[in-house]
């Protein structure tokens, strides 16, 4: 799930902000101080692996649970696999969805390494795969070496990408040539579409908006996500990952004793309702959409998907465009059923698998997520 930070000031309560704020004016205002320092690290090892690895994390990843351990025991060599302690089994029980992380995660290693002159060769599940589940076999054996080839001219928008999880500008369409720009930013193999028709954007807006009530509503797959809520600069530098509330308004409304995970689970509390409303403002307020089908769904599919996944968000965020995967309506659960079916018949009419959907328009900027530093990482 994913909140509008911006909105939830009005909606939760603003006068306890305002006294949170003469009490504790100071320290409110503090931001965390060590969760976003592998944005500024990237690239600074002496190691080329480390390089490139450094770049890597900071890729999309779902929920923010940077699932990606790193074996560097070998030389010219980086063992992907990984962490069976940072799944997401009620939203995505057969992985999927963390596939398609890992995905975008080789993809900006790929990138990374051009920059310093290296190719990347991946052998993808060395030792096979389970379609059901992952577990501790590598994902990916890359093996780096010299090349000639150029940079990918994507790689310099790394730093500027983010997944824009906040209402869009319903007055600035999306125009064509920006999905056109961005379709073409897939070359791994998934086939690309996008719309930003009045009907279309009318129609997915529902489909999105109907699909994440059910996730919200469904007891186990709420809770997932709210265990992953990081309220307030404290909880995110200890634990950088998962969903991050961070500023003024989080730091206040947690002082005020207004906003914390058992008050985010009461169904019955203003926090919970009017959360609702701050999330549909974002399903609400698309202005195009772009998605992802692969004709079958092997683990190998959900990987290149996730690598052209990585390039349409880059592209995306050349034109000046937010985006934000609607992961909801493609979960494999059983309360899902419904929109799961409506999206593949309106996206993959001809079969196969719809990998990734995601909203489109322009919207404010926005800090990088929060990530564990490099280091945290490596395990041999």
């Amino acid at each position: 799930m994913t909140l509008s930070r911006r909105k939830t000031l009005a909606l939760i309560g603003g006068g306890a902000i305002l006294a949170a704020t003469a009490t504790f004016a100071y320290d409110i205002t503090r931001m965390p101080r060590t969760a976003s320092l592998p944005w500024d690290n990237a690239g600074q090892y002496d190691d080329l692996r480390m390089r490139a690895l450094s770049w890597a994390i900071l890729a999309p990843n779902p929920h923010n649970r940077q699932p990606w351990r790193v074996d560097l025991g070998q030389p010219d060599t980086a063992i992907l696999y990984v962490d069976p302690d940072r799944l997401l089994p009620h939203t995505d029980p057969f992985n999927r969805q963390i596939t398609i992380g890992l995905g975008c995660f080789l993809e900006v290693l790929r990138m990374a390494a051009l920059q310093d002159g290296q190719e990347v060769q991946f052998d993808l599940f060395p030792d096979g795969s389970d379609p059901r589940s992952l577990d501790t076999r590598p994902v990916a054996i890359c093996r780096f070496a010299p090349t000639d080839a150029a940079p990918d001219p994507l790689f310099d928008l790394v730093p500027q990408r983010r997944s824009l999880k906040e209402p869009f500008d319903t007055t600035r369409p999306v125009p064509d040539t920006a999905l056109t720009a961005i379709a073409a930013a897939a070359i791994h193999g998934s086939v690309t579409g996008t719309t930003n028709t009045d009907a279309d954007i009318a129609e997915m807006r529902l489909l999105s908006h109907d699909a994440l009530r059910i996730e919200i509503e469904t007891p186990r797959t709420y809770k997932e996500s709210v265990d992953l809520f990081r309220i307030g600069r404290h909880e995110v530098d200890a634990n950088p990952d998962g969903i991050d509330f961070t500023g003024p308004i989080f730091e206040g409304l947690s002082r005020a004793g207004m906003f914390n995970r058992e008050i985010a689970l009461d169904t019955a509390s203003a926090a919970y309702q009017q959360g609702l409303a701050a999330v549909f403002a974002n399903t609400d307020t698309a202005m195009g959409y772009v998605w992802q089908v692969t004709p079958t769904n092997t683990r190998a599919d959900q990987i290149r998907a996730g690598r052209d996944w990585l390039r349409i968000n880059l592209a995306a965020t050349a034109q000046g465009l937010g985006t934000q995967p609607l992961s909801q309506a493609l979960q494999e659960y059983p309360e899902m059923r419904g929109p799961f079916a409506d999206i593949h018949r309106r996206l993959a009419p001809g079969g196969g698998t719809v990998q990734m959907w995601a909203r489109l328009g322009y919207g404010p900027e926005m800090p990088p997520s929060p990530r564990w530093p490099l280091e945290e990482k490596i395990v041999g």
